[in-house]
């Protein structure tokens, strides 16, 4: 008989561990989930582009064989629009350029907000080709946008970075950059600087 009560308060007692075992773990991952789940200190981005929205002027500056020693710039005027969507978490520019030396572009930039990383996501398009440019990713910190994408130019692979900065004046300025040696130096080949239209 106590051989039997032995048997049963043991048969109980692993019961119970094993019943427990999981709702302490569990616990434990709630704790762990309120410590993680505390205010989230990354900076909200998603009106970053808030100060483009609007009508603009361009003048753009293009170096015309990026990445092969080239010191021949061309530049263009045109104007521009940047619509708002989605309460300023995406927006879509459209473009005009004319340069009385290589003739006309007509360009689109797709701007979106992930609100899970904090970061955005520009894709280029330019008409002549009708394809959106593999997404720039990036974010602003304090003051200055860098973004950043891999594509293919020229049949070889390079890093391609777009940097904003006086975003927040009346002459937003944007500069694109390839690098062909992983990110070492980077050479500046397209310039735009913004005037708003009243």
């Amino acid at each position: 008989m106590n051989a039997l009560k032995r048997i049963r308060t043991y048969l109980v007692v692993c019961s119970l561990a094993v019943v427990l075992q999981p709702l302490q773990g569990h616990a434990q991952q709630n704790s762990n989930a309120a410590k993680t789940s505390a205010p989230d200190t990354e900076r909200d981005g998603q009106h970053d582009f808030d100060a483009l929205i609007g009508s603009w002027k361009f003048h753009l500056k293009k170096l015309m064989h990026p990445l092969t020693g080239s010191t021949t710039w061309v530049e263009f005027e045109g104007t521009g629009v940047c619509y708002k969507i989605w309460d300023g978490r995406a927006q879509y520019d459209t473009i005009e350029l004319d340069s009385p030396d290589v003739g006309h572009i007509e360009g689109l930039t797709v701007r979106l907000y992930n609100t899970q990383s904090h970061q955005w996501r520009l894709y280029w398009a330019n008409s002549k080709i009708g394809v959106l440019d593999p997404p720039q990713i990036g974010e602003f910190k304090n003051g200055r946008g860098e973004f950043l994408a891999q594509d293919t130019i020229n049949g070889k692979v390079v890093l391609i970075r777009y940097v904003w900065t006086n975003l927040t004046t009346s002459t937003p300025h944007f500069e694109q950059s390839f690098s062909n040696d992983g990110g070492k130096t980077w050479e500046v080949n397209w310039i735009t600087d913004q005037t708003r239209v009243q």
